[in-house]
């Protein structure tokens, strides 16, 4: 089993969300997160100040996947949908995951994910 983290800005949320849904990925757990990296942030006047925003809001994926083949067919659309070509389009990581356990019935591994 592999655990996909995606972060992608916040605009991209709603392709992103229908991309996976037209692969058959439904499994996700979606979150509002701030981040910073490459694109820096931006400098906002407040009060005749200004203001380095550094942290930006962005959106978070997980999604775990039974096979090696899911975990690349879904970074690919999740890569393929967020991609804008500019700074800031975000991050994928991929995990291997050791055990998953449904706590309504106790099922493990890949029954408990489907």
């Amino acid at each position: 089993m592999y655990k996909i983290e995606a972060i992608v800005r916040e605009e991209k949320y709603e392709d992103v969300k229908n991309a996976l849904n037209a692969i058959e990925v439904h499994g996700i757990t979606v979150s509002q997160v701030m981040g910073c990296g490459i694109q820096k942030g931006y400098v906002e006047h407040v009060r005749g100040t200004n203001v380095d925003v550094n942290m930006l809001p962005k959106i978070k994926f997980e999604i775990v996947v039974s096979t090696e083949e899911w975990a690349e067919k879904t970074v690919d659309v999740i890569s393929k949908t967020a991609c804008t070509g500019n700074f800031g389009d975000g991050k994928i990581f991929v995990y291997e995951v050791k055990d998953a356990v449904r706590i309504r019935t106790g099922q493990r591994g890949q029954e408990a994910i489907y």
